[in-house]
């Protein structure tokens, strides 16, 4: 019998981690959330040979994992197994649980008649692209990921705090923007997640202090393969948390864990190749070529039916508030990071399109595909962008975007572009699943209802 890369491949890694015994095997949901089983190593090669399954409603759950029913993947199809076969590349050590002999793999969803299953945001993508690539395009695509680290005890009222700093002992609640003094008193862990990144084969450049006390910013370097870029976004999001685990903190993604402290952002900046590796964005002037005018001009017009994608969950929506960074409308302008698709300074050509729209709580795979059926739209009906903004973009200015969860919900459900690019089943899964999730949470009453209207109603 022949040796396949596979066999070739997973003997290597086992010659590199000879301590690995286990390997934590897992699939991204909707909402980006890593989930499946941890299997023996031995167990791999017939993982391989699709002998490995997970049921259909992976991709029809909340948050808290819930199966929403309306989907039809729960009771209804008798809540079916599905193969899932691993994702090149992506068999990695697990630096933060050393000593436990763990790796960890990445999967994607096959259905039965072995064609790639609907649900699958990586499947989504994968179309997408595939748009792209019959037009002789290749998309660039960096993503950059906001977080904060906690103390993992809350506060009496049960609200988030920051952690102890680890050199002093005290909490910080001031902001100080690019702070070196953040960066030295949380060396040890951004070390530590630097380390377990090179682990990872995870390109993380640039960290930096943002705004809020213990909030970061870490930039995944660009690459040509969109899939790639966003199956390490998946990955630094599991490492950033484990790694934080490690040293008694507690790392989120959660868009706005403090009201009155910046929001956690996931920015994508693209770029655009041709069939000659030019970047077609590349001009002279600042504001890029036509091409990319028209790649704005698509985004400004899906931007509203996608915030859905962009703000999946009720928390992504305490963001939006004026003058933080955090834009309102469908907006462009050359080096302001106050509109929702800034050109950064660059070289002619480096030109490229930051979309500065998604929380952190965002499904990579999902932002990357609706930006780029919104720059794919663009291009297709060269569509014009308007001027871009000058000077400080939210005075004077009109919110356009849908900043309320079920506005945004109406938006994406009613939005046939969208519709279009995402696929019909997938469109309709996504919508029920979210709306699951906007019901289940409207419907709770919360603990400031009864402090405002217990004896005032």
């Amino acid at each position: 019998m022949a040796v396949t890369d596979h066999s070739v491949q997973l003997t290597a890694f086992k010659l590199r981690h000879p301590e690995t015994r286990f390997v934590d095997v897992l699939l991204a949901d909707l909402c980006g959330i890593p989930r499946g089983k941890r299997v023996t190593i031995a167990e791999l090669p017939s993982m391989y040979r699709g002998s490995f399954l997970l049921p259909g409603s992976m991709f029809a759950l909340d948050v808290l994992g819930g199966t929403i029913q309306e989907t039809g993947l729960g009771f209804d199809e008798g809540d079916a197994d599905r193969r899932c076969l691993p994702i090149e590349g992506t068999l990695v050590p697990v630096p933060w649980r050393d000593g436990e002999g763990v790796a960890q793999i990445q999967v994607s969803m096959i259905d039965h008649d072995g064609s790639p299953f609907y649900g699958d945001p990586r499947h989504v993508l994968a179309s997408v692209l595939n748009r792209f690539h019959s037009l002789g395009l290749t998309p660039v695509v960096a993503i950059e990921l906001e977080f904060y680290l906690l103390d993992p005890e809350r506060t009496v009222d049960g609200r988030a705090q920051p952690p102890r700093l680890p050199q002093t002992g005290r909490r910080e609640y001031q902001t100080q923007i690019n702070s070196m003094a953040d960066l030295n008193e949380y060396s040890a862990v951004l070390a530590e997640i630097s380390s377990a990144c090179e682990a990872q084969q995870i390109p993380a450049g640039t960290a930096l202090a943002e705004y809020g006390p213990g909030q970061f910013e870490v930039n995944l370097q660009h690459t040509s393969d969109a899939l790639l870029a966003c199956d390490q976004a998946i990955r630094f999001k599991r490492l950033v948390r484990g790694v934080a685990a490690r040293h008694g903190m507690e790392a989120t993604f959660m868009p706005k864990p403090y009201m009155d402290m910046a929001g956690s952002g996931a920015h994508i900046h693209v770029s655009m190749l041709d069939r000659h590796g030019r970047n077609i964005f590349a001009a002279d002037e600042a504001t890029g070529s036509e091409q990319l005018k028209h790649a704005i001009g698509g985004l400004a017009a899906t931007m509203a039916d996608a915030m859905f994608i962009f703000a999946p969950t009720a928390n992504s929506y305490r963001r939006y508030r004026s003058e933080a960074y955090v834009p309102l409308n469908a907006n462009w302008a050359v080096n302001n990071r106050g509109v929702a698709l800034r050109i950064p300074a660059s070289s002619p050509e480096n030109r490229r399109i930051e979309h500065r729209v998604a929380g952190a709580d965002v499904n990579p795979y999902l932002l990357t595909a609706a930006v780029l059926a919104g720059i794919h739209h663009g291009l297709d009906l060269r569509l014009d962008p308007g001027p871009p903004v000058t000077g400080n973009p939210y005075r004077n200015a009109v919110t356009t975007l849908p900043i309320t969860w079920p506005e945004a919900a109406s938006k994406l459900e009613a939005s046939n572009v969208m519709r279009e690019y995402l696929g019909e089943k997938f469109h309709k899964l996504f919508v029920t699943t979210r709306r699951g999730e906007l019901q289940a949470f409207e419907s709770h009453v919360s603990p400031l209802e009864y402090a405002w209207y217990a004896r005032t109603c």
